[in-house]
């Protein structure tokens, strides 16, 4: 074979893999993607948290500009911001609901554009989204009731520290909850003092808790932030929270020390599912096919595992 034979055979090789490898779902890296987060509440630690996360994971690729916004805990806002990041051109939404009704007509109308829409944490009502993780609350909620039913001996009333009522994980963290106390007659909640899983405001939430008078022999907290102004409340009013069980959501680093402590009976691992947003994002671009849904397993955390497990951050 001549030369010149060969090189138009070595060319056709190289055309020929190089069209297998973009069939195979490889990335062609011709373009840059520029993927937008439309968060809550930055001033939610846990939801920072959730953007670092994701910043981390992107930066290892070079094709993806990664921007995001802060609605500051408005439902208004956030339906803003995500009208603005899709007037900006961006090739994948991602969101995390603070209204699952409200917002269902904006995820809508990006998704039925033809842009994807990844969901963290949160759901929306209906189907036009491309695909959520998350973790099951409403198991998380059941086991905590559990819990509580086994702490207190089936006897005792507990004051619940709701997270955004508004949203699909403050909607199940409730319900979830309800449904298994049905099956303790002895307990009963105390009251639901909305904290939004914001520090002062749980502080201020027991604060009105005790100052109504109302009675309660343990605090079940959607979130460990809201534990941590439980804890700090109760000092505040004289109060040992370390007689009193407490249980948070997330299992971040104060919520292991408080543990530690005595101070809070148990928390449940809860990420921030960042990592794995990024990393469907980058399969969603690149055309692969991936999963409607995706569940992240959750631990319940007491003292007896509390140095095995590492907190989320």
């Amino acid at each position: 074979m001549s030369g010149r034979l060969i090189a138009a055979a070595f060319v056709l090789l190289g055309l020929f893999s190089m069209a297998s490898m973009v069939r195979a779902g490889e990335w062609p890296g011709d373009r840059t993607f520029l993927v937008g987060f439309a968060q809550d509440h930055m001033a939610n630690d846990w939801r920072a948290a959730q953007v670092r996360d994701i910043e981390r994971e992107f930066a290892r690729y070079p094709f993806i500009r990664f921007v995001y916004t802060d609605a500051g805990g408005k439902t208004a806002q956030q339906v803003v911001d995500i009208e603005n990041l899709r007037a900006r051109g961006v090739d994948l939404l991602i969101t995390s609901p603070r209204d699952a009704e409200a917002m269902a007509p904006v995820i809508s109308s990006v998704y039925n554009a033809g842009i994807p829409v990844i969901l963290l944490s949160r759901r929306t009502i209906g189907d036009d989204y491309s695909l959520f993780i998350g973790a099951s609350n409403r198991r998380i909620a059941r086991q905590a009731a559990d819990f509580f039913a086994e702490r207190l001996h089936g006897k005792g009333r507990i004051l619940v520290l709701q997270h955004i009522p508004t949203s699909t994980p403050g909607i199940d963290r409730t319900e979830g909850f309800r449904e298994q106390l049905a099956n303790y007659p002895g307990i009963e909640i105390a009251a639901i003092k909305r904290a939004d899983s914001l520090r002062h405001l749980a502080i201020k939430a027991v604060e009105e808790a005790l100052a109504e008078g109302i009675e309660f022999d343990a605090i079940y907290a959607q979130s460990d932030s809201m534990a941590t102004g439980a804890r700090i409340a109760l000092k505040q009013a004289g109060r040992d929270p370390a007689a009193i069980p407490i249980t948070g959501i997330d299992y971040i680093g104060e919520a292991r020390e408080a543990i530690r402590a005595g101070e809070q009976a148990a928390s449940f691992t809860y990420p921030t599912f960042g990592r794995e947003g990024a990393e469907y994002a980058i399969r969603i671009l690149r055309g692969e096919t991936v999963p409607k849904e995706v569940t992240v397993d959750s631990l319940m955390v007491t003292h007896e595992n509390v140095d095995a497990i590492e907190p989320i951050f």
